[in-house]
């Protein structure tokens, strides 16, 4: 692993400020000053900042059931909560992927950044399901588009699972996370998504869980997510 992510996920600091330690010098491999970010290190190299050992931190990995309003950010620069706030562990953790502020539901932490690329890489085409009230009933002309794929401005959607729920509702599952996709993606079939609520990221589903809180994902469950992102390809 490089210098500079190997003291981001030990929770030391960012990527980017990682690599300004680097460069000024107070970071060494086994006893040597290192301003290399790129320098390739694993835990027996014995990286140390300013002379004290780092060392890695436990993985976790958390679902929260993300309230309206609240951003998908490790930091919130305005005045609107971000999701890291409402997770109680001492981890320096970060959202897999984004939940628009205007939608609601389950979204994963963690510190684990191989974990958390290969679940939002295209190449494993994890599922994601979601619950969406839209304007006007949807018609069946407008799901067989949904299920087919529609053409947006960045090109066209895959194939979707798309299911009726209740007067106005659908549940939709995709395998890619465009930015705003399903509400794109109701307007390219002339309907508008009113409420959005992600109820499913891979294997692990949002159940209960109380709008607001969040859980610490055990063992059987990380398993889970893993073979969901392809560890046996």
């Amino acid at each position: 692993m490089r210098l500079a992510k190997y003291l981001a996920h030990a929770g030391v600091a960012s990527r980017r400020r990682s690599e300004t330690l680097i460069a000024s010098g107070v970071v060494t491999v086994g006893g040597e000053v290192v301003t290399d970010p790129a320098r390739d290190v694993d835990d027996r190299s014995g990286v140390a900042v300013e002379g004290e050992p780092v060392r890695p931190e436990p993985r976790e990995v958390w679902i929260l059931n993300k309230p309206l309003d609240v951003v998908s950010t490790a930091r919130e620069p305005g005045s609107r909560q971000a999701v890291t706030d409402l997770v109680p562990s001492k981890r320096r953790l970060y959202p897999v992927g984004r939940l628009d502020a205007d939608s609601t539901g389950l979204i994963l932490l963690t510190n684990d950044g191989e974990l958390a690329n290969r679940l939002t890489h295209p190449r494993y085409g994890v599922e994601r399901a979601y619950r969406a009230t839209l304007r006007k009933p949807p018609t069946e002309a407008q799901i067989a588009r949904l299920r087919k794929g529609v053409k947006l401005e960045d090109g066209p959607t895959r194939p979707a699972g798309v299911r009726r729920y209740g007067k106005r509702g659908i549940e939709i599952t995709l395998r890619e996370g465009r930015n705003r996709q399903i509400r794109r993606m109701a307007g390219a079939v002339g309907n508008d998504v009113v409420s959005l609520k992600r109820i499913r990221f891979g294997s692990i589903e949002l159940g209960r869980l109380p709008e607001g809180e969040a859980r610490r994902l055990g063992a059987g469950q990380l398993e889970s997510l893993w073979q969901d992102a392809g560890r046996n390809e």
